[in-house]
């Protein structure tokens, strides 16, 4: 033993740089590959087209300004179920990444705790722990496509190479949380087909609940009371907003005859539970969103905002964030010093951090609303629906991506990208900026609220 610390994959730099750096690229040859004539069926596309597909694709967001199964050939859309592949990837290996960086961050002694109570990652599983993301992730898509290529197969008819290309164009797009459709309706033509709508949104809830929980879950099923603190607030959490969501858009959408009205008692249940479902960063939809209630798009901005899982596919500021918030409001209106959750206390750093991750967000939403109604003619609602569209990486739209100006496209396209990355690179930054001071301040009393 020569005393010194064994190395740690990608010390030195910072995961903020790595993970801009990796997403920049990707999003850089996704544009050139989509720039290209036999990437459209017309054979020419705008660079502008050609970037803001490649970025949605990248991020995982969804958004378009074209119709994807029509303006982009086979081998558009081929290059399109790549970008996001790579970015479902990306995301949760670039995640992995961190964790690493982190363990090699703090004491000996604090490692070995973390690791005790989340199960996270050292440097000597890293390999171990990507093989894993890699396999669960084929696994799950393969499923997924084989579940859709059936429906699609023997439902409608479609030739069996056809049904083969929608499974996995479709099953890919799904549990990566992307969004993307080859209909021009999205999904809204399988609104009353439960095989479609739920295997999709099966799909999402998976991807959409992060590496972490998935993995534990899988070890630890049985035995709830092992679950770390991770566990219990993203399924918990997960499970209030999408019964609540549910709940919600069947007491709004209930009678509107542009999408819920027509349906029957079942298929107005399963339209509710897919409309809660896919703001955790789906972005697929069964139901017009441009003919929803305003009230139903409060909802859905609501739950975009919040998102999915940690280190998961999914986009907006984590059910963790949110659930943390809600237990720090709570230990607040008790008058209690720390905050609980379960067992264990949830420590001061993380509460700051799910704070200034929150705020930061509302900030940059409202400030991309306010330059968006500054260049676009539209109303209010509908420019701020896209904007936390693009933050939360979601794809959900009310329709007017496409008419939104130039200005406007470059304005989402790196909404969509800093909102993919800032979350992991602000909570990597926040966490490696901690420090203990030597000295303390004297407190000072101040009036809130």
């Amino acid at each position: 033993m020569n005393g010194r610390r064994p190395a740690v994959p990608g010390r030195g730099r910072h995961p903020a740089v790595v993970i801009a750096a990796g997403f920049g690229s990707a999003v850089l040859i996704g544009t050139l590959l989509l720039g290209t004539p036999p990437a459209t069926a017309s054979g020419e596309t705008s660079w502008l087209t050609a970037f803001f597909t490649a970025t949605s694709a990248v991020c995982l967001t969804g958004l378009t300004v074209v119709d994807t199964g029509t303006h982009w050939s086979v081998f558009g859309e081929v290059v399109i179920t790549v970008l996001f592949q790579v970015g479902g990837l990306g995301i949760m290996t670039l995640a992995t990444l961190v964790m690493v960086i982190l363990s090699g961050r703090i004491g000996l002694r604090a490692r070995l705790s973390a690791q005790l109570e989340t199960k996270a990652v050292v440097g000597a599983d890293l390999r171990h722990v990507l093989r894993k993301v890699v396999t669960f992730t084929v696994v799950c898509e393969v499923v997924v496509a084989t579940l859709l290529t059936v429906r699609f197969a023997t439902g409608y008819g479609e030739p069996l190479g056809r049904a083969v290309y929608l499974g996995v164009f479709h099953g890919v797009s799904a549990f990566n949380n992307a969004g993307f459709a080859l209909w021009p309706d999205n999904l809204m033509r399988f609104v009353t087909d439960p095989w479609i709508s739920l295997t999709i949104a099966g799909a999402v809830l998976v991807g959409g609940l992060g590496y972490p929980v998935v993995f534990e879950l899988l070890r630890t099923w049985r035995r709830p009371s092992r679950w770390s603190m991770l566990t219990r607030v993203t399924l918990g959490v997960s499970a209030l907003l999408i019964t609540g969501g549910t709940l919600a858009f069947l007491m709004t959408e209930w009678r509107n005859p542009a999408t819920m009205g027509p349906l029957d008692d079942s298929g107005k249940l399963l339209a509710a539970f897919f409309a809660a479902v896919m703001p955790r960063s789906g972005g697929f939809n069964t139901l017009d969103i441009s003919q929803m209630y305003p009230s139903s798009w409060l909802i859905t901005e609501i739950l975009m905002f919040i998102g999915g899982g940690s280190a998961s596919t999914a986009g907006g500021i984590k059910v963790t964030t949110f659930g943390f918030l809600l237990f720090i409001i709570w230990a607040e209106l008790r008058g209690e010093n720390h905050v609980n959750i379960g067992h264990r206390r949830l420590p001061s750093s993380t509460q700051r951090q799910a704070v200034s991750i929150t705020l930061l967000g509302v900030i940059l939403v409202a400030f991309a609303t306010w330059l968006l109604l500054t260049i676009s003619v539209h109303d209010l609602d509908r420019v701020l629906f896209e904007a936390i569209s693009a933050f939360s990486t979601n794809g959900l739209s009310t329709g007017i991506t496409n008419e939104i100006p130039v200005a406007g496209h470059v304005l989402m396209s790196l909404l969509m990208f800093v909102g993919r990355i800032g979350p992991l690179t602000l909570g990597s930054a926040l966490a490696l900026k901690q420090r203990r001071r030597r000295y303390e301040l004297p407190e000072e009393r101040v009036i809130i609220g």
